[in-house]
């Protein structure tokens, strides 16, 4: 096979030199796979298999897991740090937990890529963290209907809350407001002023891809916001 382009979203040791990574590919979607000898001091492959590092991969293997052959490095990882770093151990973490294995998601690869660049810039973070979210609900066919659940236009002037069941949205409080809603129909995720309803959106309809089982990430940033509220002015 051609070297595919790859993202590393998870790693754990595997055996005693050994980890099972699970990766982001540009056409095979999540690969997961064992990378041999990645554990060993000294390895060169330990020094490139690292999160937010863009990668050049083949492997083989007929079943779910594979065997990784070759790892080229295709430059350097991203430099996160704080709240950086947790939106793109949030990233991984989604990504790892929804797609299915070898389903292909060539945008969404693009969308990845894109919210590295931009995860160490605080003014562009939140936006890009929900457009890569609606990336994934997309690939899923899992996207929110910015409608009522009988098909009908939101009025601008109702509240309404997110019907896990229709996918839609029915009358409810407290609820966002049926203007906002439309804007975001048309895209508007990183507009001024939307960024709580957006991740209020991405998050209800995430919920039930996602399980009860709740996300590692998840809760290391809202450490992070409580120990931020603690430390003196």
């Amino acid at each position: 096979m051609k070297p595919q382009p790859a993202f590393l979203l998870h790693k754990r040791p595997y055996r005693e030199t050994s980890a099972l990574v699970d990766l982001l590919t540009l056409e095979h979607g999540r690969v997961r796979a064992v990378a041999q000898g990645v554990q060993r001091p000294g390895s060169r492959s330990r020094g490139r298999l690292q999160p937010f590092a863009p990668l050049h991969l083949t492997w083989i293997g007929q079943g779910e897991l594979k065997r990784l052959r070759l790892m080229e490095s295709r430059g350097s990882a991203a430099l996160l740090a704080g709240e950086g770093l947790l939106c793109g151990l949030y990233a991984n973490e989604l990504l790892t937990r929804v797609l299915p294995i070898e389903f292909p998601v060539g945008e969404l690869f693009a969308f990845y890529a894109s919210l590295l660049e931009d995860l160490p810039r605080p003014d562009k973070r939140a936006a890009s963290l929900r457009r890569l979210e609606v990336a994934v609900l997309e690939a899923l066919d899992c996207q929110p209907r910015f409608t009522d659940p009988e098909g009908l236009a939101l009025d601008p002037q109702q509240r309404y809350r997110f019907d896990v069941a229709s996918r839609a949205f029915i009358p409810g409080e407290p609820g966002i407001d049926g203007r906002t809603l439309r804007l975001l129909a048309r895209g508007g995720w990183g507009e001024p002023g939307l960024g709580g309803p957006a991740k209020a959106v991405t998050r209800a309809a995430l919920a039930p891809l996602l399980g009860s089982r709740p996300l590692r990430s998840r809760e290391l940033m809202r450490q992070l916001a409580a120990r931020r509220r603690l430390q003196p002015n």
